[in-house]
């Protein structure tokens, strides 16, 4: 028996990601499917690649939610705390690929975000479901905070040094790059065309909304409060982000101590591939993957760890990751849909 899965907002770039991994799951299938912008029209009009594939037709959320066991919504912020607390109610899975139940405190929220959280109760019962370091607390709950893309190859960078206590935690610097899918489907005057292909930029420097999020996660490894310089980059690609993160190493840490830190974190986790000594982390190797390819440098001049991680921001970075939730939560192989190989070129 398959389980019924619905998508809010699925002809957004997460919300398309999620119907094209979907249809590829042994134990789910997609009962509906909802948007604002094309509601009435079947989703192969909208993305043709479809085509006698997938052509269920854009209804409306609440039909969504009736028709489904589990609810994906692929919305802006601000927008998900009602369908969620109407998923509740109901007593259904709810993920969330948007950033209204990421955050733990409400005044980050205010700060960062200028909204509040009108249901504190269920803020309280949500988690927040990167796999790789929160797994015991995702399984049984039924609303998942499922994290983006910086906040998932930024922490998974960093995790093992931070959580072994090998590295300072002041100066640490996250230099990331994404491409241009992670703004969205909707045209913005830096995501046109003209403007994005032969440039390289950074945007939003020292004021990215995911600076809260991903101290958090941070701060949740380390056992107290880590602040963090996050510098994002727009790159003339449609996919991947690649992050490139400094740490300074305690007194006396050895590249060996890394290398072992990060093998035993990682030992068991199958969508995290730790590179050789030598090879560089690349977007190129993990695109329509749910991979995080993570590579380690060590700077024995000055110190520093330079830990680099490759993953799709559509995939590792959004839907993928809601996958390998919903397979956590109705207790599947986190695999299942999700064994998607990279290409080769």
């Amino acid at each position: 028996m398959k389980v019924k899965v619905g998508i809010v907002g699925a002809t957004g770039y997460a919300g398309t990601e999620l119907v094209r991994l979907l249809m590829s799951h042994e134990n789910a299938e997609i009962a509906a499917i909802s948007s604002v912008s094309f509601e009435g029209k079947a989703i192969s009009e909208v993305y043709p690649s479809y085509r006698f594939l997938v052509d269920l037709t854009c209804e409306n959320a609440d039909d969504v939610v009736e028709k489904s066991e589990v609810i994906f919504a692929a919305l802006p912020h601000g927008l998900s705390q009602e369908l969620a607390k109407t998923c509740f109610d109901k007593n259904k899975i709810f993920i969330d690929l948007g950033a209204d139940f990421r955050l733990e405190n409400e005044e980050d929220y205010k700060e960062w975000y200028k909204g509040e959280f009108i249901y504190k109760e269920l803020h309280n019962s949500a988690v927040y479901a990167l796999p790789e370091l929160f797994r015991e607390n995702i399984k049984g709950k039924t609303t998942i905070a499922n994290p983006g893309c910086y906040t998932t190859g930024v922490p998974l960078a960093m995790a093992p040094a931070i959580k072994s206590d090998l590295v300072e935690l002041h100066g640490i610097i996250a230099d990331c790059k994404s491409g241009v899918t992670g703004a969205g489907r909707g045209l913005t005057q830096g995501s046109h065309y003209p403007e994005l292909n032969e440039a390289f930029y950074p945007y939003k420097v020292a004021t990215h909304r995911h600076t809260p999020e991903i101290e958090q996660t941070l701060s949740h490894l380390a056992g107290e409060k880590v602040t963090i310089t996050f510098v994002p980059h727009l790159l003339p690609v449609n996919r991947g982000i690649l992050s490139t993160c400094y740490l300074k190493l305690k007194n006396g840490v050895t590249k060996e101590q890394i290398r072992t830190a990060y093998e035993d974190f990682y030992k068991n986790e199958y969508f995290v591939r730790l590179l050789p000594d030598g090879q560089n982390a690349n977007i190129h190797d993990v695109k329509y993957s749910n991979f995080c390819d993570v590579s380690l440098h060590i700077d024995e001049r000055t110190g520093t760890l330079i830990a680099v991680s490759a993953i799709d921001n559509m995939v590792k970075g959004a839907a993928g990751q809601a996958i390998q939730n919903m397979n956590i939560v109705l207790g599947l192989d986190e695999k299942t849909g999700l064994t998607i190989v990279p290409p080769a070129f």
